[in-house]
């Protein structure tokens, strides 16, 4: 798939594959990770991402976070070598009032870290399909956090290791709305002459 109109080719580029190599990732590419997402943009510089990451050389840590995604998900994911797991942070650190703007800033850190692994030509593929609670006790997550995303890390693998109905999906092309049905101008509804 192309993109619509011209942008970088870091974000043309960037996909959440499902196929990983079992090779591990080296800690000074995945500290390169998180500081690409250290330097997002947050809502007060609050910087309310918190991110709980292991790598399959930690194998007790890496089995906490594997066994709390769903099982679809896990059928692939457990090949990546490093798991991690984004968390927000849902109060102001200096008055303790609610964040409302915390979950979409985690969003943008955790944006800026597959964009670094896409830039290092790592596959990163962050998902949805985990329990929440499993994850709040498994991983020792306190009141006042939430558990954003898993996002399974590694390099890019061969997709004939899976299942057929995910080889399919994998060798799709890739499919995105148009920019005409997202972008309103003035008021919501009313198409932009974008």
């Amino acid at each position: 798939m192309s993109a619509q109109f011209p942008i970088h080719e870091l974000l043309a580029g960037r996909w959440s594959p499902r196929a990983f190599d079992e090779r591990p990732i080296e800690p000074g590419t995945l500290k390169s990770l998180f500081e690409a997402a250290r330097w997002a943009p947050s809502s007060n510089n609050e910087q309310p991402w918190r991110f709980i990451v292991a790598s399959k050389e930690q194998r007790p840590a890496y089995d906490r976070l594997c066994a709390c995604l769903v099982e679809g998900n896990r059928t692939w994911a457990s090949r990546a070598p490093v798991l991690i797991l984004s968390v927000a942070s849902l109060n102001f650190t200096d008055s303790g009032k609610p964040n409302r703007h915390a979950l979409h800033d985690v969003g943008m850190a955790t944006e800026n870290l597959l964009l670094q692994a896409t830039a290092l030509k790592l596959a990163a593929h962050p998902m949805a399909g985990f329990d929440v609670e499993q994850a709040r006790v498994n991983l020792k997550i306190p009141s006042g956090y939430e558990p954003v995303a898993m996002i399974a890390v590694g390099h890019p693998g061969d997709p004939g290791i899976l299942p057929d109905r995910l080889k399919q999906r994998e060798l799709a092309a890739r499919e995105r709305d148009q920019v005409s049905g997202f972008v309103f101008s003035g008021e919501w509804g009313l198409p932009s002459p974008l």
